[in-house]
């Protein structure tokens, strides 16, 4: 497997948005409100990987997965976090968020930090397997109840 660093250069851009739709497709019909990977288009995961540091997971030109990160004052922030069905339970997150606190130590930032949809109970477990601990509970825009919660993982150097 390869990790790409995601360049101008980087021509796959529907490829990705097919691989993020389809590792989010399982909880579309169990979070609300939905997916925020639903409003993206090829153009605007371009854009994305301009703004922030997006890596890819790739085993010869299969596109194992994803994730975009984020730097914030305390943390470095991890989004689109995303494993094609096929090759999930291989790896390739746990090489992805390898990748997440080698550049949160780059940056001289103490902890990756991300969000999870209250609903989504196994992927709080999963991420707490890999070291993240709950901190918060949020509320999206329009809601009066918990919709997802926040977790943090302290980056050791």
């Amino acid at each position: 497997m390869t990790i790409l660093r995601l360049d101008p250069g980087f021509a796959r851009w529907e490829d990705l948005l097919a691989l993020i739709l389809s590792s989010f497709a399982y909880m579309n019909d169990r979070i609300d409100p939905p997916s925020s990977a639903l409003g993206l288009t090829a153009a605007s995961l371009a854009k994305k990987a301009e703004a922030e540091i997006a890596y890819a997971a790739l085993d010869g030109q299969t596109l194992l997965g994803c994730i975009f990160l984020r730097p914030e004052a305390d943390c470095l922030y991890v989004g689109k976090l995303a494993i094609a069905p096929a090759a999930q339970g291989r790896g390739v997150g746990r090489q992805l968020l390898a990748v997440a606190e080698q550049t949160a130590r780059s940056l001289a930032l103490p902890a990756l930090r991300l969000e999870t949809r209250i609903e989504l109970t196994e992927n709080h477990a999963v991420f707490g397997r890999w070291g993240f601990v709950k901190t918060a509970e949020n509320a999206h825009p329009g809601f009066d109840r918990t919709t997802s919660i926040e977790m943090r993982k302290q980056v050791s150097d």
